[in-house]
């Protein structure tokens, strides 16, 4: 698979050994892939934070949203206690109640103790209605419990996979993209990871690398014909950071104010028509932040330990150095598609992209 550092780019930072979110120890990364007949172009993608094993251990986690055109359950919990559990799932827009119970369905499946309470799962969504059908019945909670299933650590695909299968980004295919860095603090080495599902920005802002390519590109753009519907730039972008680095839930959300640069960097403006919203969390600090009804044997205090926020810049240069190569890998790793009524989006010509870079 051909990856942005591939092509010779001068991509800042230091990436972990898969250059993927799931270099965080912990981390695994599932996809339900769904192309079938001329009108079904979508899936499913589940990130667990702490694998299958303690998916019910809250991570510290935060939210921002750039631009509210899009959705992303269980945000209000996460902003009253900074506690994340459960995996984390992204699809299409027509389809986030599906994975919302299909998440419930597995966590009854798997541990009924962990849903004796209740259950908030995070499902976000990016519209891929140009490429598929969105408003068919397509994705079911099979497919979403599929998706946790295959989840695993490791090297992941990228491209036209999982939640990202229909996916367009500055009018070429785009979808599934992950990197990572890796930052040192005093004494201990850390690793940032980003998982992006890119379906957004116009042609003419694609940014590579500090070239703005976009312009050259013009040519062979299906997209630009808003007869079809949208104006050039809609869509949305759903971002994950994760990171092992022992945060707050405070931090976690200035981690995730910083994933906009790192999308600046490949170019857009942020649409109005986008729902760009993002996603930090962190691993470190198990069994803190837990929130269930009282127990006889609870602690009377839980304690986090946590990055200074004197020192949390080089983890904010680390989110925006990976949040910039996902979406260049997400990009590359991908080929022509046909789908929904005949339309046809191109790929990056990479040729071209190397010529320019």
């Amino acid at each position: 698979m051909t990856r942005a550092r591939d092509l010779g780019l001068a991509l800042g930072g230091k990436p972990g050994p898969h250059n993927a979110i799931t270099d965080i120890p912990g981390v695994e990364v599932g996809y339900t892939t769904l192309i079938e007949g001329s009108s079904v172009r979508t899936g499913v993608t589940a990130i667990l934070p702490r694998g299958r094993s303690q998916f019910d251990v809250p991570c510290s986690a935060g939210t921002f949203s750039l631009n509210g055109n899009g959705e992303m359950t269980g945000r209000a919990w996460l902003a009253e206690t900074g506690s994340l559990t459960l995996p984390v799932l992204i699809t299409s827009t027509h389809s986030v109640g599906q994975c919302h119970r299909g998440t419930i369905d597995w966590v009854v499946r798997e541990r009924p103790d962990a849903a004796a309470e209740w259950l908030l799962p995070v499902v976000a969504e990016t519209w891929d209605g140009y490429l598929n059908d969105v408003n068919a019945p397509t994705i079911r909670t099979d497919h979403a419990v599929a998706a946790i299933d295959a989840a695993a650590s490791g090297p992941i695909a990228e491209g036209s996979v999982g939640g990202g299968t229909g996916m367009t980004c500055y009018g070429f295919k785009g979808g599934t993209g992950t990197s990572s860095r890796v930052v040192s603090h005093g004494s201990d080495s850390y690793t940032v990871g980003a998982l992006v599902q890119a379906n957004f920005g116009s042609r003419p802002e694609l940014t590579v690398a500090g070239s703005h390519l976009g312009a050259e590109l013009l040519d062979d753009n299906p997209m630009a014909d808003t007869n079809w519907l949208a104006p050039a730039g809609a869509g949305s972008v759903i971002v994950v950071i994760g990171t092992d680095a022992p945060l707050l839930p405070g931090q976690c959300a200035a981690l995730a104010r910083r994933v906009p640069l790192g999308l600046a960097r490949t170019g857009t403006t942020g649409s109005h028509f986008s729902g760009d919203l993002f996603l930090a969390f962190s691993t470190a600090n198990a069994g803190a932040l837990t929130s269930h009804f009282p127990r006889p044997d609870d602690e009377p205090y839980e304690s986090m330990r946590f990055v200074p926020w004197g020192a949390i810049d080089p983890f904010f240069e680390a989110v925006v150095q990976a949040v910039e190569e996902a979406v260049l890998n997400a990009l590359v790793a991908n080929d022509e598609m046909v789908g929904h009524r005949g339309h046809r989006v191109p790929s990056l010509p990479l040729a071209r992209w190397q010529e320019g870079a």
